[in-house]
Order: structure tokens, then C-alpha cells, then sequence
């Protein structure tokens, strides 16, 4: 630590010690993180100065009128966003100004489910609930016990507030607030909840849970336990987005955070504000999880047709692709060499919400780590592969019915298959399909489009049967070719379809129009004719707290029984809907059904309506309340198509099905039946079957598309296709040369280039710093990594400008064996070390002029000019720095405009291109052009002084044809001019022979 650093006070460094431990493994990873130089803000200050601050802007409402400025206490006449920021910025400025600049302990409680390094509590709702009331020694069979364990149900049934209905948290502070040890807030600071909390994370029997909540409950007063909960949940509503929360932190906070889903990382690497992320900071690493890219729901962006009228764009290219949406949890995988791990390769894989499965999947080919898939998929890559990431869906695939099987099946056939010793090709199994490839061979393939992705995926990815394969996709032209599509997978019980955009890249954690969902509820082949009554309804919890959120409908069995009559409003449940509801849809459904709901009774079910399951323990899908069919509403609802169930009375039940219309219109009793749903859907799969039938014709006429693909350079050799990197040569061979950064100045080279041309001339490229005294490293801005390396003071670094200068003074030197220049100070050194400064500062004179290395341009001359004190020339008089600089200027002039006199020399006569195709006289006439844009003069080629004859495809220089004392005229394709053009100087002719 530099003298000039405060040193962390007592209080501090406890917390440091409590919070990290003596952990040298975080020093190592974050050597540059901020330490804390005060104990942390009272864990109160989260709600009293941020969420509850933070919620109130959500309940004002902006004035009407212009709006004004701020006054200088308060946020009063700005808008809520504006009020929000404020907030968040004036409570993180506190932080830094009370404590330091250690804000991770405090953004894991704000954002908790962005927190990835604290495990998983286990504790829901009912589980915190039963915990509470172990601890506060209340009657399980007491209204406040019920309160919690049925929180989603209404207040008045149990003398609760209604208000709560649905908020859990809220819940609990009714019951804790009369029974609380303390009214005042608790002098607990954020440090030590944290500490508790890590403890919490990490038992697993009840009675500990109730030994953590314990010392919590003795400590805080109702309101500090009601945000904890909340936090343990991980279910915030503070009123702002953690997008909102990081950007505030730190203009790249949301950048980092999508590519490494590491809060702690973005805490302790961003810390300051000016210190901004570039290069390959922004971009994937590996082993590090990353923010996947998301599809867009389709119901923002209407049908088909407008769809995939926004894929075209203003592309000529009209084609999508069409995938099935696969029934598995979002997965990535990672893969890297290592010559320490068996069978050579380390493995990773994190899920959407960034948990770590390698524990389950495997992190070696063999030996204990080899999981339920690793294993199995040593042949799975190609040879050349020496690190990748691919983005895809784990699902379960059961090996007896060779078919897909839901995601809930997922972790048990994973732990199955990971005890799995003999390789049988039976039962269920964990199957990764892959479609998409972010990165290969140190390459990052994000700004590829998806369809260059995807070669390189194929080309990387062999596959192996059922445990890790490529998923395939359709390729089509017209939205007439999406509903097909849909309905055999959906007949295959698939989620549904994503659409996606071959000429779009890979965006981190967006949702786009790229990738487009379509999921089966939209299709409308039900239509109007499902018209099913209400007989249930389920409560919900958040917004739709207290109310129903969601309600089981039926089918009618005798819809000609009369009142009396013991079949009259006999029906039987069918399905269960909660999607595509309004509020004014929910408001109108409960002003028609008011005071005429009733408890369902497990002992004592209404007898008129059969839920699945014929005994009376097992109620599937039973309701939390009931409603008498003649009391009720009817529902208009679509589908994606019917499936067998045991779940309802019916036996089969509809797959998504979505409210589409209340309809008042229609009495209860002219409803849908058993045996009218029977002939709707006759005629559905009458109606499906011409369409497919018809689908097929129009298909058959159709031209085949074409199938045959240009392969990707980034596959299949050991090096990239890079820029050209000028001739080879052995100059730096011996060194290793570890690139940090792009070049800044004096111009401007993306790193890739960079270790092209030093592998060119012989280097070895590393990716990480060493012991290796033969090790260069390079870099040219000052990013996080390169500051990290800075302070370590190990290393000199070295800028990207010395590279090219060496190459150029061999080249011009002619040296043979090369050699390497010495370092200068100033023009060469990003980082110097003080030891070595003397030294270096040998290399050149007292005006900063190298000894060793030519002066590279008028550039480099005049800042040495400038630099010069005045001296007298030999004659006595003064040197004139300005005159001196204006000659070279002049002298260099004729190389600054090099196009207008590229081709002076020359008198071209051009044969054939008028009589030819239109593509062909369009190049003519542009040769033509380029030869007097270039100095030259085009005449007839029967002239006098014929230098060149430029000719087409189909012509050639007449053999007779002499230019008189010059010998004979060169013939060159039409190529040589553009080529001469596009380089800006005269090339070789010989290799120009032809158009």
C-alpha cells in the first residue's frame, strides 16, 4: 500500500476480517480492490434512506406543467426517474464519504438476487413461515400461524390485514410487530447481517435456521426483520432496477456484470468512475459466466408476417430461421485447455441466473470430477479446439422413447446419470443441445453474425449421440412457413418456436427482435368456439395478492338437466388459466362473482364438480375457492392444442391456454359440453389436416434452397485469419509476448493484429503474465488489468509503438541476424519501472533522439524540435525551427497525395468492355477513370507511346502491336488498375494479366 493511502481504522479492518477472512486467494484475483476505511452503515439505512425513499417516488405523482428545477435539499418538482437516481446516487456518495469505497457489502442486500457468491438459502415462503413460528413460540393452529402459512389468501379469514394478501413479507410484519424485542432500530451494521447471512446460506436443518433468525429477532424491530426477509427471498420491489442501481455505481458496471454475472467483480474493478472498461474488457472470458442473450415475446411484436417483415429490415436477404423451443433450463458451457486436469480439459457450466453446475455436469473428462455429461463427450470437439463456449438448453432425454421429457425431470436424471458407471444407453438422461457458438480458439465470436456463428459451431462441435448435439433449425423464407412449423412440435408436446435473424449478432442480456418467440397459445385454430365456465379460482401473490390470479374452469356433462335434477351443473375441471388477463378483465370477472365464492373443503368438495383424480385425497388442481356454475362466468379462452391429463376430470386438458374475452354475452348453461368440445375438436383436426395437406403442395413447387456453406477461418487451423502482417521474419523469436491491449498511437491496431505481426515475425503469444524472463508485455491504455499490473510493480510494460519500430529499422537496415531496439523511456514505455530508469534513459540523448533508431516521421521530428532549446548552426546564426519543418513538410508531399500520380508514367489503351456484358464495360469505364484520376493518360491503342493495354476477359494484345522505342506495351487485366487503385501505388504487372 503507497504511504500516502489511509489506513482502514480498527472497527474496519474487523469487518474486512469478518466479511473476506484472510483470504490471499482474493488479494491475488483483485489486487487492485478497495478496502473500506470505516465500519459499514447500520443495516436501517438500506430502507431508510434508499427502498422506502425510493418506493415513495413511485406513489407521487409528477405535476402537471412544466417541470422545474430541483431546489437544493430535495428531488420535490423532478421527475421519478430523476428522483430515483438522486436517491441512489446521494446514499452511494454517503457510502464512499462514512466508509470507503468497498459498496459490495451493501450491493449484495439492494440487489441480493444478482448476488451469485452467497449460496442459495432453501428457505421459501411456508419454510421462513414455519421457522417464525418455531421462534416466536406462537400456536400452529393460531390465526397469525395461519396468516403466514396461507399468506396468499385474504386478510379477513384469519383477522389479517387485506392488504397483505399475497405479500409475505407484509404478512410477517403483522405478526412480528406486536411481538417484536425492540422498537427502535438496531445498531446492526451491514457487515454483520451479511456475516449472518453467509451463515444461513450455508446450514441446512431447521433448528439452525431458527438459531440464525434468532439473534436477528433479538436484535431488529419488525420493520428491519420484514426488509431481511425480503432479502432472503431475493424479492426486492424497491422501486428501481438493478440496470438503474449499477449504471449509477458505474457507467460500465451493467457491461461487466453481463459478461462475468460477478457483482463482487464489478464492485471491487469499478470502484472508480474514471476508470472506464475498453478492449477486451467488454468482452466474454472464459470460465467467467456471462448474460445470455434472450428471445422477445411475441406478443409485442404482433403476427407473423410483421415479424418476419423485421428480420428482413432493409436486408435483400428475406431468410429466418425457425427452431424448436426446447423444454430445459438455458445452459453454457465452458471449455478450456489445461495440461493439469485429466484427460487435459476443464470444464464449466452455469445456468441463466449464473448457478454452477459443474458440480453435476462434470469438470473433467475423467477421474471424480467427471459429471453426469463430461464423461461421456471426450470426442464431442474437434482437435484443433482449444477453448470454447457454447451457449445452449440442458433437457431431459428419456432413451426408451427416444423423445424429450419435461424440464422437471432434469436434476434427478443428472444425478442418475452421474452414478451411471456402465454407459447404458437406457433410461433418462441430461442432453445438451447446443445453437450457439460466443467464442472459440481465444477468438471472441459475438460481432459475427449468427450464421458465421454457426459454421463455426459446426465446424468446432462433432457431437455425440444424445449427450451433446448441435440442435437444428429450418430455414425459411415466408411467414406462411412458421404455423406448420408450429403445429408439429407442438404435436410433439414442444414449448413452441424461436425465430431468429441469420444476419444479427450475439447481444448479452437483451431481448430483441433477433430472436423472436412463438409460443403455441397465439395460434387461433380453437377460436371463438371455447367458450368454457368458471367453477374455481386460485389466489395470487405480489400485484394480484388478495384476489384471484388464476381460475379453473369446466366442461358441462348434461347441459339439458333441469333445477332438481342430480346431473344439473354436474361438470368436470378441464383446465386452468391465468394468462392474458387485464385488470379490467379480473375487476369485471369480480364484480360479477361477488360474495359468491366459497373455501374449498378437501373434506367436503362440492359435489357438482370433479377435479382429477376420482378419490377424494386426490384433488388435483383443487382451488382455493369454488363457484356454483349458475353463479358463475364464462370464459373465452384459446389453445395451442389438447393433451391427455390425469390432472383433470376430463382427462385431457388444453396446452397454453390463454383468456381471450368475458363473455357477458352467454349464460352459464350455454357453456361448453363434453360432447360439444368432441365435435370442436373434430373439426379442428379435420380443418389441420387440409392445411398441412396444402402446405405440402405449395412446398413441392417451391425451388429448393441452396444448402452448401462458405466455411469460417476462425475453425479448423491452430491460428486466426488475421490482417496482413507484413513479411516474415525471425526478429522476435525467443520472446513471448503477452498483448493487454489495442494500439492507441500513433495509430490505431486491434490486438488481434497486433499478435499477428509479432507471430509473424517469430514471437510466441502468451495470455496471461509469468516468471518468463523473456516475456514482453504490451499495452497501450491503462484498463483495470493493466492498472492491476501497474501496482504489482513487477513488470515493465512496454508500448505496442515498439513492435513497429523494430520492424521497420530492420527493414531498413537490411540487418542480418535482426536485432531488437532498445527501449526509450518516453516513446516506448507504458509502465517503467524505477530501478530501471537509468537505464533506459541511456537509450537515447538529452533531447529524447534515439541512438539506435532512425527518426520515424516529420511528426517524431518536430516534437523533437520543439523539445531543443536554441542553438547557433555553424555559421553563427540561430537554428529556425519553422522554415526546417515546412522543407521536410514539402518534401514529403509528394507521398501524402501518392493517388494523384500513382499512374504518371503511364498511357493506357483499354480494349474490349463496350460490347461486353454491363458489368464488365462498368469496370472499363471505372479503369479508365482511375488511370487519369492517377496522373495517366488513356489513348487509343493504335497510338504512339502505348505503355499499357488494358484488356477484358475476352481480349489480349495483338502480337503485332509495338510501342516504338519504349519495346513492347505490357498487357494487364483490368484487376491491375482497380488493384493499383486500391493500394494506392504500382504493382508488379505480371501477376495482372488478365480481368
Amino acid at each position: 500500500m503507497a504511504e500516502d493511502t489511509p489506513m482502514p481504522d480498527a472497527e474496519a479492518v474487523r469487518e474486512n476480517t469478518l466479511m473476506y477472512g484472510h483470504d490471499d486467494e482474493l488479494d491475488d484475483k483483485y489486487p487492485t480492490r478497495p478496502l473500506n476505511l470505516h465500519k459499514t452503515l447500520p443495516f436501517h439505512t438500506l430502507f431508510t434512506e434508499l427502498f422506502d425513499p425510493l418506493m415513495d417516488t413511485q406513489k407521487r405523482k409528477q405535476p402537471a406543467g412544466p417541470r422545474r428545477k430541483a431546489g437544493p435539499h430535495g428531488h420535490a418538482n423532478m421527475s421519478p426517474h430523476e428522483a430515483k437516481r438522486n436517491i441512489i446516487e446521494r446514499y452511494i456518495a454517503n457510502w464512499r464519504k462514512q466508509v470507503g469505497n468497498d459498496f459490495y457489502p451493501a450491493m449484495r442486500l439492494i440487489i441480493p438476487d444478482k448476488d451469485r457468491d452467497r449460496a442459495m438459502y432453501g428457505l421459501k415462503e411456508k419454510a421462513i413461515a414455519k421457522v417464525l413460528i418455531k421462534l416466536t413460540r406462537i400456536g400452529k393452529d393460531s390465526d397469525d400461524a395461519k396468516n403466514m402459512l396461507n399468506w396468499k389468501l385474504p386478510g379477513h379469514l384469519h383477522k389479517a390485514s387485506a392488504s397483505t394478501a399475497g405479500d409475505f413479507a407484509g404478512r410477517c410484519f403483522e405478526v412480528l410487530s406486536p411481538r417484536q424485542f425492540k422498537t427502535e432500530y438496531s445498531d446492526m451494521s451491514i457487515a454483520e447481517v451479511n456475516n449472518a447471512l453467509d451463515k444461513l446460506s450455508q446450514v441446512g436443518s431447521e433448528d439452525e435456521q431458527v438459531k440464525i433468525f434468532q439473534r436477528f429477532y433479538r436484535r431488529m424491530n419488525a420493520e428491519e426483520m420484514t426488509w431481511l426477509i425480503r432479502m432472503i427471498l431475493r424479492q426486492m420491489k424497491i422501486g428501481a432496477t438493478e440496470k438503474t442501481i449499477l449504471d449509477i455505481w458505474h457507467p460500465d458496471a451493467e457491461t461487466l456484470f453481463n459478461i462475468s454475472s460477478n457483482l463482487r467483480r464489478v464492485c471491487w474493478e469499478l470502484f472508480d468512475p474514471e476508470i472506464r472498461l475498453e478492449g477486451e474488457d467488454i468482452g466474454l472470458s472464459l470460465m467467467q459466466c456471462f448474460q445470455p442473450q434472450l428471445a422477445q415475446f411475441q406478443d409485442k411484436l404482433g403476427s407473423f408476417e410483421k415479424m418476419v417483415t423485421r428480420f428482413k429490415g432493409n436486408s435483400d436477404d428475406d431468410t429466418f430461421w425457425i427452431e424448436e423451443k426446447l423444454d430445459g433450463e438455458r445452459m453454457q458451457l465452458h471449455m478450456v485447455e489445461d495440461p493439469d486436469a485429466p484427460g487435459g480439459r476443464l470444464f464449466g457450466f452455469w445456468s441463466r441466473k449464473a448457478k454452477d453446475y459443474a458440480y453435476l455436469y462434470g469438470k473433467h473428462f475423467d477421474g471424480d470430477d467427471a459429471g453426469a455429461l463430461t464423461r461421456f463427450i471426450r470426442d464431442a470437439f474437434g482437435k484443433n479446439v482449444r477453448n470454447i463456449i457454447l451457449d445452449g438448453e440442458m433437457i431431459t432425454w428419456d432413451m426408451d422413447t427416444d423423445h424429450i421429457v419435461g424440464f422437471g425431470t432434469l436434476k434427478t436424471a443428472a444425478i442418475s446419470e452421474k452414478e451411471n458407471k456402465t454407459n447404458k444407453d437406457t433410461g433418462q438422461r441430461p442432453l445438451f443441445r447446443v445453437f450457439d457458438c460466443v467464442y472459440l480458439n481465444d477468438t471472441l465470436l459475438t460481432q459475427y453474425t449468427l450464421r458465421d456463428r454457426r459454421r463455426a459451431l459446426e465446424s468446432a462441435v462433432k457431437g455425440v449421440h444424445r449427450r451433446l448435439e448441435i440442435h437444428p433449425y429450418i430455414e425459411a423464407r415466408s411467414h406462411t412457413e412458421i404455423e406448420p412449423a408450429l403445429r408439429k412440435v407442438v404435436a410433439e408436446s414442444s414449448e413452441g418456436l424461436v425465430l431468429k435473424n441469420p444476419r444479427s449478432t450475439y447481444c448479452l442480456n437483451q431481448r430483441n427482435n433477433d430472436w423472436m418467440k412463438v409460443k403455441p397459445e397465439y395460434m387461433s385454430e380453437f377460436g371463438e368456439s371455447l367458450d368454457c365456465v368458471v367453477v374455481g379460482g386460485y389466489f395470487g401473490s405480489g400485484h394480484r395478492g388478495g384476489a384471484h390470479s388464476s381460475f379453473l374452469c369446466a366442461l358441462l356433462t348434461h347441459k339439458d338437466a333441469k333445477p332438481g335434477d342430480k346431473n344439473y351443473e354436474h361438470c368436470w375441471s378441464f383446465f386452468k388459466v391465468g394468462g392474458g388477463f387485464s385488470r379490467d378483465d379480473y375487476a369485471a370477472i369480480r364484480g360479477r362473482t361477488e360474495g359468491k365464492w366459497h373455501d374449498w373443503d378437501p373434506r367436503r368438495p362440492p359435489p357438482f364438480i370433479e377435479l382429477g383424480g376420482h378419490e377424494q385425497n386426490h384433488q388435483h388442481e383443487r382451488p382455493d375457492q369454488w363457484i356454483r356454475p349458475s353463479d358463475s362466468v364464462v370464459l373465452e379462452c384459446k389453445a395451442a392444442s389438447v393433451e391427455g391429463s390425469d390432472k383433470f376430470r376430463f382427462t385431457f386438458t388444453l396446452r397454453f391456454p390463454r383468456f381471450k374475452l368475458l363473455r357477458v354475452d352467454k349464460r352459464w348453461d350455454q357453456a361448453l359440453s363434453v360432447q360439444e368440445f368432441f365435435e370442436v375438436k373434430a373439426k379442428v383436426e379435420s380443418e389441420r389436416a387440409e392445411k398441412d395437406k396444402e402446405f405440402k403442395i405449395e412446398q413441392s413447387r417451391r425451388k429448393k434452397a441452396r444448402t452448401t456453406k462458405k466455411p469460417l477461418t476462425v475453425v479448423g487451423t491452430d491460428t486466426l485469419t488475421t490482417p496482413y502482417a507484413g513479411p516474415e521474419s525471425k526478429l522476435f523469436a525467443g520472446l513471448s509476448f503477452y498483448i493487454m491491449t489495442d494500439q492507441i498511437h500513433p495509430t490505431k491496431h486491434p490486438k488481434a493484429a497486433l499478435e499477428a505481426l509479432v507471430k509473424a515475425n517469430g514471437a510466441k503469444i502468451v495470455q496471461r503474465d509469468s516468471a518468463d524472463e523473456n516475456l514482453v508485455i504490451i499495452a497501450d491504455k491503462r484498463l483495470i488489468k493493466v492498472a492491476s499490473l501497474e501496482k504489482r510493480g513487477t513488470y515493465n510494460i512496454v508500448k505496442p509503438v515498439w513492435i513497429q519500430d523494430c520492424i521497420r529499422q530492420n527493414e531498413a537496415d537490411g540487418a542480418a541476424p535482426p536485432y531488437l531496439l532498445p527501449f526509450e523511456p518516453n516513446r516506448h514505455m507504458f509502465y517503467l519501472h524505477d530501478d530501471d530508469q537509468l537505464d533506459f534513459e541511456q537509450n537515447v540523448d538529452g533531447n529524447g533522439d534515439s541512438y539506435a533508431r532512425d527518426i520515424a516521421d516529420v511528426d517524431e521530428m518536430r516534437s523533437l524540435v520543439d523539445g531543443m532549446s536554441s542553438v547557433k548552426t555553424g555559421n553563427g546564426n540561430r537554428f529556425k525551427k519553422e522554415p526546417f519543418l515546412e522543407q521536410l513538410e514539402r518534401h514529403g508531399e509528394a507521398f501524402v497525395h501518392l493517388k494523384t500520380h500513382i499512374f504518371a508514367t503511364v498511357r493506357a489503351a483499354f480494349l474490349g468492355g463496350e460490347e461486353e456484358d454491363s458489368a464488365w464495360a462498368v469496370r472499363m469505364r471505372l479503369a479508365q477513370n482511375y488511370i487519369m484520376f492517377g496522373g495517366g493518360r488513356v489513348v487509343d491503342v493504335y497510338g504512339e507511346g502505348v505503355t499499357h493495354v488494358v484488356v477484358s476477359n475476352a481480349h489480349a494484345m495483338p502480337k503485332e502491336r509495338r510501342t516504338g522505342s519504349s519495346g513492347l506495351a505490357r498487357t494487364v487485366g483490368v484487376g491491375w488498375v482497380e488493384k493499383c487503385w486500391e493500394e494506392g501505388t504500382r504493382l508488379d504487372e505480371e501477376r495482372f494479366q488478365w480481368g
